[in-house]
């Protein structure tokens, strides 16, 4: 409680107001705000105070770095910016899906991982097939108070060739999770031999153990794909991601741990034949009474409601009206249960789009509220939260 009161005090000092414009339609309303300073790439998530945590990416894209920011009054302003990576230019932009993501554990503190830049520090272990050091996957945490990040720490210790964008989860209990994909230290190589590594920590992210295999079934990972994981209680984990068994088969799977990731089991929720990489990502949020996932396929985004007995997602709800350039589904819930599903439109490589939504009630119909707005950057995205009035706010 003291800490978390000492990051309240910190955050008192905003400094950014940030732009935006509502968009009221019918029986709710959508918020858009420019994520402040110009930053692309937002992760968001809220704490139980209603504090929101801001991550996103500033500079070039091959060479960029990652800023923390805080919100008391649903960002409408933030406080004073701070980076996150210790080496300047060790995190990446490029590809859309290989930026940061973060989580708040115990104590309000915050946990961030990303995909290191060629030149980050430390490097990962040596690709043979090219006999150089392979991209990083690292790590860094914030102070109790939530003023300043831990020098940046490389997790992949027995994986290399890490790729895609990998994901972090944390509980109120200090248990911390990274997850990414790669290729074993000494095993086959292709996307077909690609795996999902989680590293765990149970003492607030201060020591992870060495990375494990979330799952050992041979669906291969799609190299240039992100995945995203989920802490729902302190043993209670989710995982979605895209997989890349003989080439072709690109299909998603949710995959859930009731041990503290100690093991996984799975299944499959939505087929895609592609022979190509499709650069997508992922979103699971949490509300009421229902976890949901978000995620991509042939250009159209659905989500739906994971079934923790099975761990499955059983119907997929699709976006209303015509798809073919959808991509980076996102999430958030209100209190009454109401969804808003949040995607862009028109991103592609080098090219930005637009950002476009839509709000369902809570048994998944679409309502009258939707929208769609230019000004998405490259290499960029939407990230939405509830507000305490049943309203969302999406920063772009």
């Amino acid at each position: 409680m003291k800490a978390l009161c000492r990051i309240l005090v910190a955050a008192a000092a905003l400094s950014c107001a940030a732009s935006g414009s509502s968009v009221a339609t019918g029986r709710s309303a959508v918020r858009l705000v420019r994520v402040p300073h110009d930053g692309i790439q937002p992760e968001v998530a809220v704490d139980t105070r209603g504090v929101v945590h801001l991550l996103y990416f500033s500079g070039e894209s091959r060479t960029g770095n990652l800023f923390y920011v805080r919100s008391t009054d649903h960002g409408s302003t933030f406080s004073s910016p701070i980076r996150v990576n210790s080496q300047e230019g060790s995190a990446i932009a490029t590809g859309t899906i290989r930026g940061g993501q973060l989580a708040i554990g115990r104590e309000g503190r915050v946990h961030v991982v990303w995909n290191g830049s060629e030149a980050a520090q430390p490097p990962g272990l040596i690709n043979p097939a090219s006999g150089q050091p392979s991209a990083p996957f690292l790590y860094a945490r914030s102070n109790v108070e939530g003023t300043t990040f831990e020098p940046q720490r490389n997790l992949t210790r027995h994986s290399y060739g890490v790729d895609g964008g990998g994901s972090v989860a944390a509980d109120d209990r200090g248990h911390v999770y990274a997850a990414w994909h790669a290729l074993a230290a000494g095993g086959g190589r292709g996307e077909d031999q690609r795996l999902v590594w989680i590293a765990r920590s149970t003492d607030d992210g201060a020591t992870f153990g060495q990375e494990e295999p979330a799952w050992r079934e041979p669906t291969g990972t799609c190299s240039c794909c992100g995945l995203r994981l989920f802490a729902v209680r302190s043993n209670l984990l989710y995982l979605l991601y895209r997989s890349a068994t003989a080439v072709t088969h690109r299909d998603i799977y949710l995959l859930e741990s009731s041990d503290q990731g100690r093991s996984f089991h799975g299944s499959r929720v939505q087929p895609w034949e592609i022979g190509a990489c499709p650069m997508t990502s992922m979103s699971i949020a949490s509300g009421a009474s229902a976890i949901l996932g978000a995620w991509e396929t042939a250009g159209q985004v659905y989500f739906g409601a994971i079934d923790p007995k099975v761990a499955r997602i059983a119907t997929p709800i699709p976006a209303p009206g015509d798809a073919s350039t959808r991509k980076h589904p996102r999430l958030a819930v209100n209190a009454n249960g109401d969804v808003l599903l949040v995607w862009t439109e028109g991103t592609a490589w080098e090219r930005g789009g637009s950002l476009a939504w839509q709000v369902f009630d809570a048994s998944g119909r679409a309502t009258s509220d939707k929208g769609i707005a230019s000004g998405v950057p490259v290499w960029s995205f939407g990230a939405p939260i509830a507000a305490p009035d049943g309203r969302f706010v999406v920063l772009y």
